[in-house]
């Protein structure tokens, strides 16, 4: 397949040179062209090499890197996505798939007018590895595989045959989900990572300089796991009263398998995959202070908890802990900067 990848960040960059190992020809469009090689090598920690990859080509023109496409994956921040539907807009054609990975964020929002174009919509639950870049353009670890994918797509229509397509891509068997709000209300970084700055920052006033960058999983607490935990258990409960099947929206307590704060904590401590990552703080002056740049910031609360919010405010049901974290994010991110 001629297939394009938009983004060139951790995901990006292993799903490119996965699927470009396995005999596809793969396009990545990145604004840093100049930056990659067409040569990719996948690693194993601590360097043990698993591939070596070839690309077709690298561009920093969409035009280009969409015009031939059979298929497209967008890897980009869902801060991104409105942008980019509308610049994908006058070049994808009738019945081109655009994936989504992960599918949350609001995509099917930001693109419905591809959506009304005829674009086929489709989107991943989870990422189908932990990815991390070694060196931009050049190489990336794949960390923490996962042992089965989870799709949806709009038009559901398609949605069994674009399982099958991406199973070959992955050569990880795809299961198909009852209808793309099982993606939307996922709850992994919306939740995830939210509830945890929140519990980290929570005291934050916009001067406070903390001594290190903290580790984001391997120095998880008690607080982190009782907001995460009480966080699911409102979603789930508003899961419980739509009408539509959302049997794929897994508590995190499933996920994890965790039923305690304890539990919850101990696990996550101890992910291997999730090792060595760090918090999204910057270095000033003295120490670090939170990073509002990231992606965890940017995307993570108003494209992931704002999106879940506004929803359930659709069906007038109240959601007071997930409120309480964005209206905590909101007054915070307004607040001057010092």
């Amino acid at each position: 397949m001629r297939i394009t990848i938009i983004g060139g960040g951790n995901i990006g960059t292993l799903m490119a040179a996965e699927m470009a190992h396995n005999g596809h020809s793969v396009t990545v469009y990145t604004k840093r062209a100049d930056k990659w090689s067409k040569i990719i090598k996948v690693l194993q920690p601590p360097n043990k090499e698993l591939m070596v990859a070839t690309l077709q080509l690298v561009t920093s023109s969409l035009k280009e890197a969409v015009s031939e496409a059979d298929l497209i994956w967008v890897t980009v921040p869902a801060s991104m996505f409105r942008s980019l539907s509308d610049d994908l807009l006058p070049l994808i054609n009738d019945g081109q798939y655009l994936g989504i990975v992960p599918g949350s964020g609001g995509a099917e929002f930001a693109f419905y007018d591809l959506i009304q174009k005829g674009c086929i919509l489709f989107g991943l639950q989870r990422v189908h590895s932990i990815a991390r870049v070694l060196e931009y353009g050049h190489s990336v670890f794949m960390l923490g595989r996962k042992t089965e994918l989870q799709l949806s797509s709009i038009p559901k229509s398609k949605c069994d045959d674009i399982s099958a397509i991406t199973e070959n891509l992955f050569h990880i068997p795809c299961r198909s989900l009852p209808c793309y709000l099982n993606l939307t209300l996922t709850p992994s970084n919306p939740i995830l990572h939210t509830t945890r700055l929140y519990s980290m920052f929570r005291n934050y006033d916009n001067k406070t300089i903390y001594p290190h960058n903290i580790r984001f999983y391997e120095e998880w607490d008690m607080s982190s796991s009782k907001s995460l935990i009480e966080a699911d258990e409102e979603l789930q409960s508003f899961c419980k009263i739509l009408p539509f099947n959302l049997s794929a929206v897994i508590s995190l307590k499933e996920h994890y398998e965790s039923d305690t704060v304890e539990a919850m904590t101990e696990k996550i401590r101890g992910i291997n995959a999730f090792k060595g990552i760090l918090s999204p703080m910057k270095e000033v002056s003295g120490g670090w202070q939170p990073d509002f740049s990231s992606r965890y910031f940017s995307s993570d609360f108003s494209y992931g908890l704002k999106v879940i919010l506004e929803i359930a405010k659709a069906f007038d049901f109240p959601m007071p802990k997930l409120s309480s974290i964005w209206n905590w994010y909101k007054k915070l991110y307004s607040a001057p900067k010092k």
